[in-house]
């Protein structure tokens, strides 16, 4: 008998956002964070600021920006571990605050949530929604802890939601990663045990993106190998 079994592609859940009202207001008071979510935020925001760096792109990275979409209610927005905005707005490195009525300022074009134990529904929920209703182009939702909601599949070590043709914001991967970056056009890693994020150009992860002191070291070990290669102690020029 013939196998009349069909694979078919699992059905998508989409629907209109609708805004969060208060329950989107933020406090002018600062959540603190941990030791180590700063370092984790710190790790993604040198990798990206590098690149902005050493490509010449037009763009700005940001961490805990306030970025706010409605003029009529200020208070309503969200303040990103970090983002990258591009093309950067015209007040540059003085940029206080994204309000997106103003003339240059755009959404970002990568926001970076890292979840925090003591908020994890909210980052898994909430986030996408905020995101979605401000025109971000892509969002990665990064889990370290795996501290997140155990429903509908979870907690996911990364998910990456992007924004398509249409506008429609999708969530288009959940795991551990290497996950494709579309507005980077590059492969994002969970390492160090999926503690942190690196990046990389490739999804074999043979061409890592550095930061600024990364690179002076290399710089300075290639240094090292070439006046070792002349015979040059280089621990005889300090």
């Amino acid at each position: 008998m013939p196998d009349t079994a069909v694979t078919r592609r699992p059905p998508r859940l989409i629907y209109e956002v609708t805004d969060g009202g208060e329950d989107w207001a933020l406090t002018e008071d600062k959540v603190p964070e941990s030791r180590p979510h700063e370092r984790r935020s710190e790790r993604v925001f040198a990798q990206l600021d590098f690149m902005v760096e050493r490509t010449g792109r037009d763009a700005l990275v940001c961490r805990n920006l306030a970025v706010r979409w409605d003029e009529s209610r200020p208070r309503i927005g969200v303040d990103p571990d970090v983002c990258l905005l591009e093309p950067a707005p015209p007040e540059g490195d003085e940029l206080p605050s994204l309000r997106l009525w103003r003339p240059g300022h755009h959404p970002p074009l990568v926001a970076v949530e890292i979840v925090s134990p003591s908020r994890a529904d909210k980052d898994y929920a909430q986030s996408p929604l905020k995101y979605a209703t401000n025109g971000t182009r892509e969002l990665w939702v990064f889990d370290p802890m795996l501290a997140g909601p155990r429903d509908k599949g979870g907690p996911y070590r990364l998910a990456i939601w992007q924004r398509n043709d249409n506008g429609d914001f999708l969530r288009v991967y959940t795991g551990d990663g290497p996950a494709r970056s579309d507005a980077l056009d590059a492969w994002i890693f969970a390492v160090d045990e999926g503690r942190s994020l690196r990046i990389a150009d490739d999804e074999a992860g043979t061409s890592w993106w550095t930061t600024r002191e990364e690179a002076a070291e290399l710089r300075a070990e290639r240094f090292a190998e070439k006046l070792r290669a002349l015979g040059v102690d280089p621990d005889s020029l300090l």
